[in-house]
């Protein structure tokens, strides 16, 4: 039996939380079916007296991680072309110098990082941990045996299972769990949801035309609407990411998923109480038909699900389109490319994503992408040791402080509450011009070390510029979307699902950018389920339901048990 964490927080208004109770009705299931029992707990003070090497003897929440002797540790690092991994960067030789953690690398450059993260897996060549795994991605690896279940050992990360209390991430949590009642990934974690995304537009043609930040995705095609009467020579939209970006937050207030949210397909419909596939939704249909009926208009350019991101940006910068997709950052790169063609009067801004027909509606969930570790680093005389220091690292507030600013003296110091980054160094144009970038020349504010921007909306918004902090606030007004019940499935069920998955999730992409293009004619919506039932969609979606009663029926259980 994994060890619960109890919580007895109360509901916040924002957000459905399965309890402790749901976790345990899901190892009961596990358990019923695999024949386990008692043998399966795991007792932190015998692991750290057995495999203890480098392991701080009382390492509670808040301490500063410092192996008791030098160890190494293994990783397989995403190596990103805009700041390429260099041996003596200040982040690896301070946790050599004061930490006594030594990390070696093997690199896989980021244009080949899935096809390499597996391979590695597939081959038994996994080193300690790996980082940059979205949940979900770690499914296919369970059967196999190379991930620790470290849901069994959360009582040695003392940092993670703290902020899981004191953040209500219970019922996050609960969706992680695989059939075997385990979960086998380390997510990046937010104190409240993160938001970076949205429509960035000429906001000086706003201004000229008299339009106010959209309140839904209607006003958003009016204002479109305006633009093309205004300057009928520009397209007025013209996205990039393929628009996987634009649907994935538009999706929630359609009431659905999609793009890059789309995952396994699956959604929970509350009335029904059971998964459906989203295609196969009125909401998942309306909004495709909406981004169909922008490019039938002539609003969207019909380029937008093909087109690479540098010819859309060079669109934008060029004044043949007014609006396309953005995040806090790469806003700044559409303003260098503006500066560029010497358009320097021309304002661009960051506008929140517009209220759908479901209402003013964000996608919830608050776990981001985070690491596997590899099974055998149990049986390690450091296996502890790994496991304070990777608590410390991407849970701690010092260590998320440590991995997204740097150190205190050297990268950066404190004015009150405020961080000021060294002068000789840049990072988010907090100081255009400096000769040294805190990522590319000393290895801090590095997705593989910092998973989620710092986790904590003090450390979030740390190095946000007012502009993005602004945007944040008007995006935390907004409801967020209820988390889904877990609803895990066993090995043979993952292996029948995957089948199907891959079949439905193509089908569905390639008939979506057709819809969406005008080469298919909405007219003929049905003709494409009734072609997905044709690549096994009842039997898939019967799959997930099957699933998801067993865990409602251990749950109900449980509670029972917890009564009597």
């Amino acid at each position: 039996m994994r060890n619960a964490i109890t919580t007895e927080a109360p509901l916040h208004k924002r957000r459905r939380l399965y309890t402790s109770t749901a976790m345990l009705a899901i190892g009961a299931l596990a358990l019923s079916a695999c024949g386990g029992g008692d043998d399966d707990e795991v007792d932190a003070e015998e692991l750290i007296e057995e495999a203890g090497t480098g392991a701080m003897e009382d390492f509670s929440a808040g301490d500063t991680f410092v192996a008791t002797e030098p160890v190494t540790f293994t990783q397989l690092y995403r190596d990103h072309p805009n700041y390429p991994i260099q041996n003596d960067w200040r982040f690896l030789t301070y946790l050599e110098e004061e930490h006594n953690v030594t990390l070696e690398t093997s690199n896989a450059p980021l244009s080949d990082w899935e096809d390499r993260r597996s391979l590695v897996i597939g081959a038994g060549d996994m080193p300690d941990f790996i980082p940059i795994f979205n949940p979900g991605d770690e499914t296919q690896f369970v059967a196999g045996g190379s991930l620790l279940p470290v849901s069994d050992y959360l009582d040695l990360m003392p940092n993670l299972t703290e902020k899981i209390e004191a953040w209500e991430l219970q019922g996050d949590f609960d969706g992680l769990y695989q059939a075997d009642g385990k979960f086998y990934i380390l997510p990046g974690i937010q104190e409240e949801p993160f938001y970076e995304y949205g429509i960035a537009v000429r906001w000086d043609l706003w201004e000229e035309l008299g339009y106010d930040e959209p309140e839904s995705w209607d006003e958003f095609a009016d204002q479109l609407r305006g633009v093309q009467e205004a300057y009928p020579e520009m397209t007025p939209y013209s996205d990039r990411w393929e628009l996987n970006a634009t649907l994935n937050q538009a999706a929630a207030g359609f009431g659905t998923v999609g793009g890059w949210g789309f995952g396994d397909g699956m959604q929970y419909d509350e009335s029904a109480d059971e998964f459906v596939y989203a295609p196969t939704t009125d909401g998942f249909r309306d909004m495709v038909g909406y981004f169909a009926e922008l490019v039938d208009e002539g609003l969207m350019d019909s380029e937008t699900l093909t087109q690479d991101d540098d010819l859309a940006i060079q669109k934008f910068a060029s004044g043949q389109s007014a609006a396309i997709f953005a995040n806090d950052q790469e806003i700044l790169n559409y303003r260098e490319s503006i500066e560029e063609v010497g358009e320097e009067d021309w304002e661009v801004r960051l506008l929140p994503v517009p209220a759908g027909p479901e209402g003013n509606v964000v996608a919830g969930g608050r776990l981001w992408g985070g690491l596997v570790v590899n099974a055998d680093v149990a049986e390690e005389d450091d296996f502890v040791a790994l496991m304070q220091f990777l608590d410390w690292l991407y849970y701690s507030d010092e260590g998320l402080e440590y991995a997204k600013w740097g150190i205190e003296g050297e990268t950066f110091e404190r004015d009150g509450d405020q961080r000021v980054l060294d002068e000789n160094i840049d990072i988010n144009n907090l100081n255009p011009g400096a000769p040294e970038a805190l990522n590319t020349d000393y290895g801090f504010h590095n997705g593989v070390w910092m998973l989620v921007h710092g986790s904590s909306v003090d450390l979030m918004n740390s190095m946000a510029r007012d502009e993005v902090i602004e945007f944040r606030e008007k995006m935390f007004e907004k409801e967020v979307q209820p988390v889904d019940p877990p609803r895990p499935l066993d090995d043979l069920e993952l292996e029948r699902a995957s089948i199907s998955q891959n079949a439905l999730n193509e089908a569905t992409n390639t008939n979506v950018a057709q819809f969406i293009a005008g080469n298919r004619s909405m007219d003929e919506w049905d003709d494409f389920l009734a072609e997905l039932e044709g690549q096994g969609l009842d039997e898939y979606v019967e799959l997930h339901n099957e699933a998801y009663q067993r865990a409602q029926e251990e749950l109900g259980g449980v509670e029972d048990d917890l009564e009597d």
